[in-house]
């Protein structure tokens, strides 16, 4: 499978001020695979550690962290030279060795030569726990490291994994014209996506077979082991059914048919508070399976200075586990535009926000009206080079509705973006863009720009 990211490694490769690269990401977004096929692709050899259930290496690294004397131990344990500048030396699953992610600071000021990647799931809960089994503390090393997040593939990685590259190069092409001519195939390749999603093992599933109850049964499973993973981080078993509630409670919340879209503690259970449940959200957050998008009073730079973490809306890191977990049916594939419309077009805003965080590295905001004078919600609002660009997201062709124009209006914003099944037309103020190219857009525009 190709994926995008791979052209950030070899930047981070060729680069004279490169440090020590950490790759963040949920579980089984492809980090593993993503850092293994960039070493056999431009390195001579790997050195692979995998902290996860490696006493050994755990214990090498409780003693002094001298990378000399690690990247000793490192070569007789993988077998490899990991000090010749030919070898890739990969620290897997760091989060679980604290004293490792010490040691980068260590490996940049003394060994900056030596290229080291270093990938997690928790990252950021490891490090807001702090200790390891030893009880020994992590130290975070700002500055002395690059960082790349990892997110589930995009729409344009899927349609290469699926339909093959020179359909996705049309949608990086910015040929909107010749993007019309087979909008058809694209609309049907964007209905599959909403069901299989990006998660890399689903996606394989899906190309290896075709099988749509396969693709099910694999995000099941990845779903299930996602909550087992709350019981192995989490103190207390009250924690880890918050955990449940808060993660269960965001699916469908997103997917629920009403116009309220920003999340509700009282909806977790009958009584929820916000006391009880935002340590669950944050670590949810934390560990890259939920994207928060707090309200924005004011579309002004910088946007989260504007923003009201009162209010927010809640996206899962999937679309297809988003469906998984609400049990939308692979039958609504075949019936047209409902796919779209389902749920008054959450699959639609999920799917946006992937590609905006995913593809376009965004940190999206939402605005919406008091309520009281006026009424009125922009789905997302996103900084574009110092610019608020709001954006409307539209499930189908109908794309009647006043609350965009009202705004732009209103803070006399100059550029918007609706994103919708009709096709590309650019109307000054308001530019429509077809679904599909949701994130082929902003590369083409970022050209253009």
């Amino acid at each position: 499978m190709q994926r995008t990211a791979m052209n950030e490694l070899l930047r981070w490769k060729e680069s004279e001020r490169r440090k020590p690269l950490v790759v963040n990401g949920a579980r089984q977004v492809g980090k593993t695979w993503l850092v293994c096929e960039f070493a056999r692709q431009h390195f001579k050899e790997i050195a692979h550690v995998v902290f996860l259930d490696n006493e050994e290496m755990r214990r090498a690294f409780s003693g002094s962290l001298d990378p000399d004397r690690l990247l000793t131990i490192i070569g007789a344990t993988t077998g490899t030279n990991p000090q010749s500048g030919e070898t890739l030396v990969f620290f897997d699953e760091i989060q679980e060795c604290p004293r490792a992610i010490t040691s980068l600071k260590l490996f940049c000021e003394q060994r900056p030569e030596v290229p080291l990647v270093a990938a997690g799931s928790l990252l950021g809960v490891a490090l807001n726990k702090g200790a390891s089994d030893t009880g020994q503390t992590a130290s975070w090393p700002v500055g002395k490291v690059n960082y790349l997040d990892l997110h589930p593939m995009t729409f344009d990685e899927y349609v290469a994994a699926v339909a093959g590259d020179s359909l996705s190069q049309v949608l990086r092409s910015g040929d909107y014209d010749l993007m019309d001519t087979l909008s058809e195939r694209l609309g049907d390749l964007l209905r599959t996506y909403l069901y299989v999603g990006g998660m890399p093992e689903v996606v394989k599933a899906y190309v290896d077979t075709k099988d749509f109850s396969l693709v099910r049964t694999v995000q099941m499973e990845l779903l299930n082991g996602y909550e087992r993973d709350f019981s192995k981080h989490v103190e207390s078993p009250l924690e880890t059914e918050r955990l449940r509630q808060s993660w269960r409670s965001a699916a469908s919340q997103l997917a629920r048919e009403s116009e309220l879209k920003r999340f509700s503690y009282a909806a977790i259970r009958q009584g929820g508070r916000g006391r009880d449940y935002k340590d669950a959200i944050a670590w949810l957050i934390d560990a890259g399976l939920l994207t928060k998008v707090s309200k924005i009073s004011k579309p002004f730079e910088p946007l989260s200075a504007y923003a009201d973490d009162t209010y927010f809306k809640l996206y899962l890191l999937d679309v297809g586990l988003l469906g998984a977990m609400v049990k939308l049916s692979s039958k609504v594939m075949v019936q047209g535009s409902r796919l779209f419309t389902e749920y008054k077009g959450a699959y639609a805003e999920q799917y946006v926000c992937q590609q905006l965080v995913a593809g376009n590295k965004c940190t999206p905001f939402y605005w919406s009206a008091d309520g009281k004078q006026a009424k009125g919600e922009v789905d997302f609002v996103v900084d574009r080079e110092g610019t608020p660009l709001p954006i409307e997201v539209k499930a189908g062709e109908n794309v009647t509705g006043s609350s965009l124009a009202t705004f732009v209006r209103k803070y006399d914003i100059p550029r918007s973006i609706r994103f919708s099944m009709k096709g590309y037309k650019d109307q000054g103020w308001l530019v429509n863009v077809p679904l599909y190219a949701a994130n082929a857009f902003f590369a083409d525009d970022a050209r253009r720009g």
